[in-house]
């Protein structure tokens, strides 16, 4: 195959032409550099939003209030139904399309979910539990009310909220073809939740308790009435790496009762300076005992 051994610096043919060519593709180059539209500086400071700490709220009566901040972390545990998986606590974060991460240094909607083996709150794992009421400020969450889940991922004057809907033929999960979870900037009933006890058989009985920090709820789609769920087993190849898919089902076992896919905590700061968050700390032996006799004199007074 024949090669081109000439460049622009070879007069013959259009040389001419070909070094305003390389004159004006330069000044494009340096143009977009001091303003900082090249792909990658907008890559870095898209990154650098995502990765900012954050600090979580500090639970001071045990209990989730409306305005917190908290890490949606699905717990730890032995995965048998598949060979190969993500271990630990996988945290919920946001996660930008590559391509128009690499296009746009600001947030695309609706963007993409992933679950994150990470104990450390950064701006793209920190959630706000938002009042579905809008006048619910400062007050605690409890079983059964709706709220909402809000995240800023890092950018000023933008909010995000964690939303799903039906599954059709052209909406679904990436990998289990599922119903699809994302983030939308818009605040409706799709994106409304509701914590839920994990033991069916004092669900009901808990109807209306406050909700306790750092303890396994299932968070349920109200529109939808499916239970979110890390497939710790399902990888997404993201812009930060492998991480695992998030859907929103209610998985089920034997007994009717949702399997740990479903568990989630509502992770809150320790108050103390050797942790960010209250993950891995050891709980009392009878703190969930006296958490419910706390629930049931709140609400009953």
């Amino acid at each position: 195959m024949a090669q081109n051994l000439y460049s622009p610096r070879v007069r013959m043919g259009n040389w001419n032409e070909d070094m305003y060519l390389e004159e004006e593709r330069l000044k494009d180059f340096l143009k977009k550099r001091d303003e900082g539209e090249l792909l990658i500086q907008r890559s870095r400071r898209l990154k650098k939003n995502l990765l900012r700490p954050m600090q979580l709220s500090v639970s001071e009566d045990g209990y989730v209030h409306f305005g917190d901040k908290v890490m949606l972390v699905n717990p730890d545990y032995p995965e048998t139904e598949a060979d190969v998986s993500l271990g630990g606590d996988l945290a919920l974060s946001m996660t930008p399309d590559e391509i128009q991460a690499h296009l746009s240094e600001g947030l695309e909607v609706p963007c993409g979910l992933s679950a994150v083996p990470t104990k450390i709150p950064v701006a793209r794992n920190t959630f706000i539990i938002l009042s579905a009421d809008r006048d619910a400020s400062d007050q605690v969450l409890r079983y059964g009310q709706d709220f909402h889940l809000g995240i800023t991922g890092g950018f000023e004057n933008k909010m995000l909220y964690l939303t799903s809907d039906h599954r059709t033929l052209l909406k679904s999960s990436r990998k289990s073809w599922l119903q699809e979870v994302y983030l939308t900037d818009e605040a409706s009933y799709r994106s409304c939740w509701q914590a839920a006890l994990p033991d069916p058989q004092l669900r009901l009985e808990h109807e209306g308790f406050p909700v306790p920090a750092n303890a396994r709820v299932l968070i349920n789609h109200c529109h939808t009435n499916r239970g979110l769920a890390a497939h710790r087993h399902l990888f997404l190849r993201t812009y930060f790496g492998k991480e695992a898919e998030v859907a929103a089902h209610t998985h089920l076992d034997s007994h009717r009762v949702e399997k740990p896919k479903n568990h989630w905590m509502l992770v809150t700061r320790n108050p103390r300076n050797d942790s960010p968050t209250m993950l891995g700390l050891p709980r009392p032996p009878a703190e969930d005992t006296r958490a419910v006799e706390e629930a049931m004199g709140l609400n009953t007074q």
